[in-house]
């Protein structure tokens, strides 16, 4: 049975009977208000985990409902439904904050598979709200992301900073896997103890096993005193391995061991120590293709991949691009004492639509030299770095031409929704599809319309 309160919203009475009925036969404690204003009023009174409205009510509607609830709880979800279902009022409703949109008469299937999402998302909320609260002020509260692919990774780092699992962090070069590594040492009980952060791309292979493991005095030549390596230094706390697909073979087979009996051995040492570690480990390349290919062991793999945590590329998440750029803007003007306040609208839509081949990295260089250079308040497209420029205006649109009159703003905003939807799921039309609460073809019909714009 179900623990979850849902409020369903609505003045049509049969309605709100039919849908309170249905959703309490299923175990869900149901909660009924005629109108928005008394529904605002319950969510402000009672603890509500789901909030079901008829976009059109008398007084506060729908939308002015979702608004004030989204104001006063952000991590309340709300699915809006109406028997008046259009596209616009779906990215309206979307635009404000709606979870997903239904039309009436309510497909019941339907509605159960968007609310069992819907309250997902609403626990991943508040996993990621105490995760920031956690994380304070530490550098790590650099992480930042609104998009449904970064509110996950959120997720992921609060439920298993707790546990002693490894964790096996992917994802492309730029993309802040170590500074997910710190943030789950960060909100751990190691906390208090060391993160040993060490690039195994960076150490001479001939020097590695040392570095790792430590060694002896006179254990080979130049080894002119005993040294503690990063595993012994790290005991108590957190080892992050980076580029760990670029670990020779030597390297691997004692990374195994440690990690099978918790201990270590020294070079040159004639007994085995014991270390309490845990292992975090990156990398930026496929290692199921290492392991086929017989680069990396399979083994350790598995060893390494108890938790797996995937960080999205910039690119599937563009949503979050306007929060990262305001947080640079604001940190690199006070590091270079200048007066620039945020981007312009023409400099933002070209930083929206670069592929980002150097993900989050790239777009953190780009603010810093724009800052540099900006001779304003904001930052234009002229202060961008070059490549920017150039590669985003062989990508211009006939919206992006001043001269041209503007399109109607309603068609404007669904067209950057949809593409903003589908970008953040990996170009995922079904998934799209669902989060916008319309039909694969709707979203097929409009694409073709805009490459026909284009062409024209």
């Amino acid at each position: 049975m179900s623990n979850y309160r849902i409020l369903i919203a609505d003045d049509e009475a049969p309605q709100r009977t039919m849908l309170a009925g249905f959703l309490r036969k299923r175990g869900y404690d149901v909660l009924e208000a005629p109108d928005g204003e008394e529904a605002l009023r319950i969510t402000r009174s009672e603890a509500v985990d789901l909030v079901l409205s008829d976009m059109r009510m008398p007084g506060l509607d729908g939308l002015e409902l979702l608004r004030a609830v989204r104001e006063s709880n952000p991590s309340l979800e709300v699915i809006v439904m109406t028997a008046f279902g259009s596209v616009e009022s779906a990215v309206e409703a979307m635009r404000t904050g709606a979870f997903t949109f239904i039309s009436k008469p309510v497909d019941l299937d339907a509605l159960l598979q968007h609310m069992e999402r819907a309250l997902e998302r609403r626990l991943l909320h508040q996993e990621v709200g105490e995760l920031r609260a956690r994380l304070g002020d530490s550098p790590d509260s650099n992480l930042l992301g609104v998009s449904e692919p970064m509110r996950e990774v959120f997720g992921l780092i609060a439920r298993v900073a707790p546990s002693r699992a490894s964790v096996l962090i992917q994802g492309e070069s730029g993309t802040g896997k170590e500074l997910v590594a710190r943030a789950i040492h960060r909100v751990s009980p190691r906390a208090k103890q060391a993160f040993i952060p060490v690039n195994v791309a960076a150490i001479p292979e001939s020097l590695l096993e040392s570095q790792l493991f430590g060694h002896r005095k006179g254990s080979f030549t130049g080894a002119i005193s005993d040294h503690r390596g990063f595993f012994q230094r790290a005991d108590g706390g957190t080892l992050f391995i980076d580029e760990l697909g670029d670990m020779p073979a030597g390297a691997q087979v004692k990374l195994l061991r440690v990690l099978q009996e918790g201990c270590i051995e020294s070079i040159g040492a004639e007994q085995v120590t014991p270390v309490d570690v845990r292992v975090i480990a990156a990398t930026h390349r496929n290692l199921e293709k290492c392991v086929r290919e017989g680069r990396f062991r399979e083994d350790l793999y598995y060893r390494l991949n108890v938790i797996r945590i995937d960080i999205p590329p910039l690119r599937n998440r563009r949503s979050d691009i306007p929060a990262l750029v305001d947080h640079f803007v604001s940190r690199f003007s006070t590091q270079n004492a200048k007066s620039v306040c945020g981007v312009d609208s023409r400099a933002l839509d070209l930083l929206m639509r670069h592929e980002w081949p150097g993900n989050v990295r790239e777009l953190e260089n780009a603010i810093e030299s724009a800052i540099v250079l900006c001779r304003g308040d904001l930052i234009a497209p002229a202060d961008l770095p070059t490549h920017i420029n150039r590669n985003s205006l062989r990508d211009t649109r006939p919206e992006d031409d001043e001269s041209l009159p503007l399109p109607d703003r309603a068609a404007l905003f669904e067209r950057r929704v949809i593409e903003q939807t589908l970008a953040s799921c990996g170009d995922n039309r079904s998934e799209a599809a669902r989060r916008l609460g319309m039909s694969e073809k709707n979203i097929r019909d409009r694409q073709r319309k805009w490459d026909m714009d284009n062409q024209s």
